[in-house]
């Protein structure tokens, strides 16, 4: 209510009065608009901490699930060691994570009678690893099942850059991690199934979908938790780090140095033989084993002789 102009008469106390009250109702009008604006503001701003003290809690919970290392359970020499099971199957060495910041651990050879220690640096793109697998893969379980050899399997990612941007080798070794942490009477099993119809170098591998199907396939338990650690590549920098090591340090247990993949081991002999003549490789492995056997067995000495009385 307004009031003004020469020709209108001075508004009357009355009139003062009523013009004051309006004015202060629009104030309290505009405070208690002001007053919800603050409350709603404020309650969202309690939603958002809420939210966020929520996403922080699931975080810590999660991040106390997850294995306790950059590498995979019963992988703590870059490799998982295969043995012969109880149930006469394929067992394993178990080892905890390699802790955050730490180099591996060699793995101790078993040196009890003319075993064989077999050692593998892979890759699962490499064509000449699959030629190598598919030649061999019955002779080492067989041997592993019988206790006549152990196998240590690393894989590495040398041939990361050859999958058509989808960094195959990483994702596929991360797996075979996965699997290692999680359900390892199966690794050989998941091995075998990876280089079972091998994708081509330069090719872009399998899909992480397609990994998951393999290990479902191979008949790898915990399926869940190994699907999930395949889709997080849980095991990246692991992996990236294994890979240099391989690549750059002395192999352990022997004199020799990464030569390309396959790299093969036998009781710290490199194989270098055919990678597709069974016969060769199981030769070779048997004489490694025999020698090494040798090399345990105490020197007799030469028997006293009697000096002759004078």
């Amino acid at each position: 209510m307004t009031y003004g102009g020469p020709n209108q008469p001075r508004p009357t106390r009355n009139q003062r009065r009523d013009a004051a009250r309006e004015k202060a109702r629009a104030l309290r009008e505009q405070q208690k608009k002001r007053e919800r604006r603050n409350k709603v503001l404020l309650q969202g701003g309690i939603i958002v901490a809420v939210v966020v003290v929520a996403a922080l809690v699931v975080t810590l919970i999660m991040q106390s699930v997850k294995p306790a290392g950059p590498g995979p359970k019963n992988m703590a020499s870059d490799g998982i060691v295969l043995t012969a099971g109880e149930d006469g199957g394929v067992g394993y060495v178990e080892t905890p994570a390699i802790p955050a910041g730490e180099k591996p651990t060699p793995s101790e050879p078993d040196t009890s009678g003319d075993i064989a220690n077999i050692v593998m640096y892979i890759d699962y793109l490499c064509p000449y690893c699959g030629q190598f697998e598919q030649a061999n893969a019955d002779t080492i379980r067989t041997m592993v099942e019988e206790g006549a050899a152990t196998v240590e399997v690393h894989p590495i990612a040398m041939l990361n850059n050859k999958s058509a941007g989808t960094q195959y080798s990483l994702r596929a070794a991360n797996a075979a991690g996965c699997v290692a942490e999680y359900d390892p009477t199966s690794f050989l099993d998941f091995n075998e199934a990876l280089f079972a119809d091998q994708p081509e170098e330069l090719s872009t591998g399998l899909t992480n979908d397609q990994l998951k199907q393999r290990a479902k396939d191979a008949g790898v338990g915990s399926l869940g938790e190994i699907e999930s650690c395949i889709d997080d590549v849980r095991f990246k920098g692991w992996v990236n780090d294994a890979t240099t090591r391989a690549m750059t340090e002395q192999l352990p247990n022997s004199d020799e140095n990464l030569s390309g993949t396959p790299t093969v081991l036998v009781n710290g002999l490199p194989y270098q033989g055919s990678i597709s003549d069974p016969d060769e490789f199981r030769s070779f492995v048997q004489q490694a084993a025999a020698a090494s056997y040798s090399e345990q067995l105490p020197t007799e000495s030469p028997a006293p002789t009697e000096t002759p009385a004078g």
